[in-house]
């Protein structure tokens, strides 16, 4: 890294500013909430809907309202004229108008729903529409689930920007008071700007290859700010230590053999983590995931190339327009806090205990939901027309679920009328189903029989074709189920998931679509693939960190920790955001969100796990004395990881102030889950049960000597 340090820089500056170009594209292929599974029943549904009958599966609502109070007749005339303006918009498919649908109009408050050309972007759809949606009698609204996916979208950029004013600068102040100078403090946001930039340029190649999220917008600058700069202040300050005694090349050298090693395995453990979320084949948690590792991998690079060869460049000059005294750090708080931690151990190390397990009670009230317009800020006239909509039009003790059947030959033949009855006839028997809309009652016929005879009369089959048409399609004809619970019900997933695991005794394919099914299978691999995650990454961390340290119990203890520092976070996230604490108005906890928590925390507190052991076993393979290395060693780390972790905690906890509720709730919960594992858990139970478990925290099967080890 010393010999060609001009050229490594030479190179990042130049791949940065290349990638850079393409990061400003990224936001612009980002594609919804990401909440979508390849392949699943819902969209396969939904795929045979919109092809034989033109059924968008996430059509654009228009909202009336008759805030003005007029006649029915003026308000079903302004639904007319706004309607007849919105038909001259191109690519327009399809409108269900309330004045031809009954069910889409009520006294005061009505909707229409509009779908467009499949290959039509969202944001001109958009636009077009409401360029026409002006009309000074009524109150005119857009929403729907592009409508609002579009502004999460919108608001995550200016999300990121937000965060970014609040986040940086505390971290500057927090470096300066770590380094005490203007260069040494500027090196690692400049190291976190080209390790983000470059991360999400690569991003946006991946992202035509993949879906991505709009939530990789938000999450994957915040680790990667958050890792990078974390990653440059460890390794800067041991690169100044080293620079005490030694010249710039010698210090370069040490200091990657020490921290530059211990970068290496953080960053395997932060990806491990992240890692963990590819089993859930959901966009989301493969977006993030992806996202995170690729901006944590450039991070683990651009630390270990990119870094040294600045400080190479730099050498001396890295203690120059220095502003702030540093203090000596042997007569520091931190050594006489560990000295009567390690006095104290048992004390300690149950008060610890027992302050993480009261603050995790509230966990076992976690409410967890698919995020929705509910995302969106309170004022948001998105958010507003769609619980409008959903207040007047999707009752909320009943939920309709369409069921596409498709036959051999025509579904109308005779054979085929009897397979749709008795697939009714079937469902009809579970007294969850309230209501059946199918072939038969729009065509007033009841059965199969009478459906076949009229079908037989010539001036009949006339009559209805026009019903028949909206339901029919050659082989295909879907049937409309009313079932008696929520779609986010216990009863109503149960239902779903029965119908496709208990077959139905029929000739018919059949394919269950609707928001029951959707939220079924969502929480149904959640459910079965996150404990293949949870076992790769406690397992594989396992591995990672007795290979680094030659140790049994170390591993052991830092993931005991982990999980009870994750545990107090969760409990906090509950208390805050979904029982309204702090000022907060009451939510559920989106879904994703412990997933997400747990993914970039448990690598991420593994960073100063790393650390801190790193250095107490340098000290133990020098000194042989446990105790003496323990002290050393949070003595000569605590200050630096403080300041690493309170870095961490402004650049997460700046998304605190953003207007996307999981955004929100993701920061937030990073930062308290660091908060907690920076300070119960590095400053009083590492070092209590280092103490507590003296030479038995070295110990590794076959391992004879102290020198061995050191060799």
């Amino acid at each position: 890294m010393y010999t060609y340090r001009r050229g490594l820089v030479l190179f990042w500056i130049i791949f940065t500013i290349t990638m850079g170009f393409f990061a400003l594209k990224m936001p612009g292929i980002l594609q919804g909430s990401g909440f979508e599974m390849k392949d699943s029943s819902y969209d396969q549904a939904n795929q045979l809907l919109e092809d034989h009958f033109g059924q968008s599966s996430s059509p654009y609502i228009v909202l009336f309202e008759n805030s003005e109070k007029l006649s029915e007749e003026e308000f079903e005339t302004h639904i007319q004229d706004t309607l007849k303006k919105l038909e001259s918009i191109d690519g327009i498919t399809s409108v269900s108008s309330p004045l031809e649908n009954p069910s889409q109009i009520k006294e005061d408050v009505a909707y229409a729903s509009i779908s467009f050309e499949e290959e039509r972007e969202p944001a001109d759809n958009i636009d077009a529409l409401n360029a026409k949606l002006k009309n000074d009698a009524i109150s005119l609204s857009l929403t729907g689930g592009d409508v609002i996916e579009e502004e999460m979208n919108k608001a995550s950029q200016k999300d990121l920007k937000n965060a970014e004013l609040i986040g940086v600068p505390v971290a500057m102040i927090v470096l300066l008071l770590a380094f005490g100078g203007l260069i040494a403090a500027f090196i690692p946001l400049l190291t976190g700007a080209v390790a983000v930039v470059t991360a999400m340029g690569i991003i946006y190649f991946l992202g035509q290859i993949i879906n991505l999220s709009v939530f990789v917008l938000n999450v994957a600058p915040m680790i990667g700010l958050a890792v990078s700069i974390d990653f440059a202040l460890l390794y800067i300050n041991r690169f100044r230590e080293e620079l005490k005694h030694h010249s710039v090349k010698e210090a370069v050298s040490i200091t990657t053999k020490t921290a530059g090693r211990a970068i290496g395995f953080s960053g395997i453990c932060v990806i491990l983590g992240l890692t963990g979320m590819l089993f859930i084949q959901i966009d989301i948690f493969r977006s993030v995931a992806v996202g995170g590792i690729v901006v944590v991998l450039v991070s683990v690079i651009s630390a270990l190339t990119f870094l040294p060869g600045l400080l190479s460049i730099l050498g001396e000059n890295i203690n120059k327009a220095m502003i702030l005294k540093n203090r000596d750090e042997d007569a520091s708080t931190w050594r006489k806090f560990a000295g009567y931690v390690m006095k104290k151990p048992i004390l300690t190390a149950l008060a610890a205990l027992a302050i993480l397990l009261l603050i995790a009670t509230p966990i076992r009230h976690i409410e967890l939901e698919i995020p929705d317009a509910e995302s969106l800020p309170a004022d948001s006239e998105t958010r507003i027309a769609y619980e409008t909509f959903e207040e007047n039009f999707q009752p909320e003790d009943h939920t309709n679920m369409p069921i596409v059947l498709q036959a051999d030959d025509s579904i109308l033949s005779t054979s085929s009328l009897k397979q749709v009855e008795g697939f009714i006839k079937e469902l009809k028997e579970n007294p969850l189903v309230t209501n059946i809309d199918s072939i038969f009652s729009i065509t007033d016929t009841g059965s199969a029989d009478r459906l076949n005879q009229a079908l037989q009369a010539e001036q009949m089959r006339t009559q209805l074709e026009p019903a028949l048409e909206t339901m029919v399609n050659e082989d295909t004809t879907y049937i409309m189920l009313e079932l008696d619970a929520p779609y986010d019900s216990t009863e109503a997933k149960e239902y779903v998931r029965d119908l496709e695991e208990d077959s139905i005794d029929t000739e018919l394919t059949y394919t269950a679509g609707g928001r029951a099914k959707f939220n079924q299978e969502i929480y149904d691999e959640i459910g079965s693939q996150t404990p293949k995650g949870l076992i790769l990454i406690v397992c594989a961390t396992f591995l990672i960190l007795m290979v680094a340290f030659r140790s049994i119990l170390i591993p052991l203890k830092a993931i005991l920790m982990n999980i009870l520092s994750l545990g107090a976070a969760f409990g906090l996230i509950v208390w805050i955001f979904q029982e309204g604490h702090l000022g907060v108005d009451p939510n559920p906890i989106a879904l994703m969100i412990p997933i997400f928590i747990f993914a970039i925390v448990f690598g991420l507190s593994m960073d100063y796990e790393v650390f801190l052991i790193s250095r107490i076993r340098e000290i133990y393979l020098e000194t042989g004395d446990n105790d003496k290395a323990t002290l050393e060693g949070l003595t000569t780390t605590s200050r630096i990881i403080t300041s690493a972790a309170a870095i961490m905690i402004a650049v997460t906890g700046a998304f605190a102030f953003t207007d996307i509720v999981p955004v929100k709730q993701v920061g937030v919960g990073v930062a308290l889950a660091i908060f907690i594992d920076a300070t119960l858990i590095r400053m009083v139970l590492v070092p209590a049960l280092m103490r507590l478990l003296g030479k038995w925290n070295w110990w590794f099967p076959g391992k004879v000597t102290k020198e061995q080890e050191k060799q």
